[in-house]
């Protein structure tokens, strides 16, 4: 049997990709997000306009998509709830955000040079993917906040370990990508930790592991 309900949020499972921008001043700018997919060499991202991330974005056209294996979830989780913008909306402010000019440093993270963008790579994590901007658009009505933006790999990083011998292929069997499923954290298809993001949204988790 099947309910009709107004269903609040539509986020059914996407791996966690630490988007890394630079700032106007040049310093590196480091965002978890999770609405990413990808097309032969195109991905697409899901991003609120308002976002540190979309403003450097949109002026530096360019980017590095560093993907975060489950065993990665404490960096991500201290960079939930901060933003490296210095003005917070009242909306962020309500939520517990709070500004955070050195996000790499918050997280624990190294800067890497990247070859081609001058966006750095985040030296752990095991697959990173240097990316050109190829359009943006607005999501929705320009009210709705949100602002897709569609990239072009133009250099992929992989950890040897994780590249099948003798191919230019990643092994699935080695891949255990960081999946947020309606706001929380899993990992090989069990909750890996509390998120702090689900806290902020208020999300009536049942049976998700608590703090």
């Amino acid at each position: 049997m099947h309910k009709t309900i107004d269903l609040k949020v539509m986020y059914f499972g996407t791996p966690v990709v630490l988007i890394s921008t630079r700032n106007p001043d040049g310093t590196a700018n480091l965002a978890p997000m999770s609405s990413a997919w990808w097309l032969g060499d195109h991905c697409v991202l899901g991003l609120g306009d308002s976002a540190r991330t979309a403003a450097n974005l949109h002026r530096e056209q360019e980017c590095v998509l560093n993907l975060v294996p489950s065993g990665m979830v404490e960096v991500v989780d201290r960079l939930a709830l901060t933003t490296g913008a210095p003005e917070l909306s009242p909306r962020k402010a309500a939520m517990g955000y709070e500004y955070v000019p050195d996000k790499f440093a918050r997280a624990g993270v190294t800067e890497q040079a990247s070859d081609i963008v001058r966006a750095p790579r985040v030296a752990e994590c095991p697959v990173q993917l240097e990316c050109a901007l190829v359009q943006e658009n607005v999501l929705g009505s320009p009210s709705a906040g949100a602002a897709v933006f569609q990239v072009r790999v133009l250099r992929s990083h992989v950890a040897e370990e994780l590249i099948i011998p003798g191919t230019q292929y990643v092994d699935p069997m080695g891949w255990d990508p960081l999946i947020m499923k309606f706001c929380e954290f899993f990992g090989d298809g069990s909750a890996v930790r509390p998120s702090r993001l689900a806290e902020a949204w208020e999300m009536p988790h049942a049976g998700v592991l608590t703090r």
